[in-house]
């Protein structure tokens, strides 16, 4: 089993960026949703009620982030003033953040239409993912739940099967945002991993992810017209377990060090256990 596939978002909810290597650091891939689009209060704004946010790339530089829109309008962000900071509230998480320029701020709620801020995590903010699932001290940046989420190319294969057999055609990998794609055959082996070993570092496969509206979403556009993989996430992979609720896809991963991860890696299951309950159909 290898690495087939690495990816970062570097703003939360905003375009994925392919990567041939990618850093592993305690919050996850390195540059991984360290920045987020909030409102006025702080409260985080995600694909769920934007979806135009899917047409949105960063892209990072030597000195300044690029932020463009898929129509070619662009705007150079330098990094944030430590001072200039607010308070912003992502699920149960207040996060003190670092908050960009005004006029990146006023050009971003104009290309939306709406008033918005972008905001960094840095030195000093502090998040952590839940203690009971990641252990203690596990911090997070601007992922919904925890630091990297891994998917798999046969669960993937699985599920469109399924769609294609009831006439609902199929959905590429971009839909479900992982960081880290693995090439493995069997369908949903990954229920059964306690965690896994690349390049000598160990992830620890903490809980599996529940999917939502944004897996209808195409990527590139926004769009929820094209094909739709919650009915047959729903067919096939309904949690039986009221813990986690929901449609599963993927699995939640913690990093327990550091270094280096490339496309080509060879992965290795650390340990194994009882599959997670799925309700049968």
């Amino acid at each position: 089993m290898q690495i087939t596939g690495l990816f970062i978002y570097p703003i939360k909810s905003a375009r994925g960026i392919t990567l041939p290597q990618a850093r592993i650091e305690a919050m996850g891939l390195a540059g991984d949703r360290r920045m987020m689009l909030v409102d006025p209060s702080g409260h985080f704004i995600t694909q769920r009620e934007l979806p135009d946010l899917a047409r949105l790339t960063a892209i990072p530089g030597a000195a300044y982030l690029t932020l463009r829109l898929d129509d070619g309008r662009e705007v150079m962000v330098a990094p944030p003033r430590p001072e200039h900071r607010m308070d912003v509230a992502i699920w149960k998480s207040i996060v003190s953040a670092a908050v960009a320029d005004d006029s990146v701020n006023a050009k971003l709620s104009a290309w939306f239409g709406r008033e918005m801020k972008l905001v960094f995590i840095d030195g000093d903010s502090r998040r952590m993912a839940s203690a009971e699932w990641a252990g203690e001290n596990s911090p997070m940046a601007f992922a919904d739940g925890y630091q990297i989420l891994v998917t798999t190319t046969g669960s993937l294969r699985a599920l469109n099967e399924d769609m294609e057999k009831h006439g609902e055609g199929f959905v590429g990998m971009e839909r479900f945002r992982p960081n880290i794609v693995l090439d493995c055959d069997e369908p949903w082996a990954e229920d059964t991993w306690t965690g896994l070993e690349i390049s000598g570092i160990r992830f620890d496969f903490a809980k599996p992810c529940p999917r939502c509206i944004m897996t209808t979403q195409d990527q590139q556009t926004g769009s929820r017209e094209g094909a739709n993989p919650m009915p047959a996430m729903g067919r096939m992979r309904m949690s039986a377990d009221r813990r986690v609720a929901g449609p599963l896809f993927g699995w939640n991963t913690v990093p327990r060090g550091e270094g280096l991860v490339s496309v080509g890696d060879a992965v290795s299951v650390l340990g194994m256990r009882d599959g997670w309950a799925i309700k049968q159909r």
